[in-house]
């Protein structure tokens, strides 16, 4: 990855670690800030470089089901 696409990466990670979802932030919006036109391969440069996806540090990953219901 070259030096201008890792800042950018960088400073789309802080935006998303001081992002609210309940003020209508959002990764798809965040990256295309960042000059990430696709937010599913923003994903994974993302997920590459901090090990976790954006939309875990955003808070807006739906809950997990745990274990199976009957």
């Amino acid at each position: 990855m070259g030096y201008a696409k890792r800042v950018r990466l960088e400073r789309a990670h802080r935006e998303l670690q001081a992002a609210d979802p309940a003020r209508g932030d959002t990764v798809a919006a965040i990256a295309a800030r960042w000059a990430f036109a696709e937010s599913d391969r923003f994903a994974v440069l993302y997920g590459d470089a901090y090990g976790t996806l954006p939309s875990h540090i955003l808070g807006t990953d739906p809950p997990q089901r745990q274990g199976r219901t009957r």
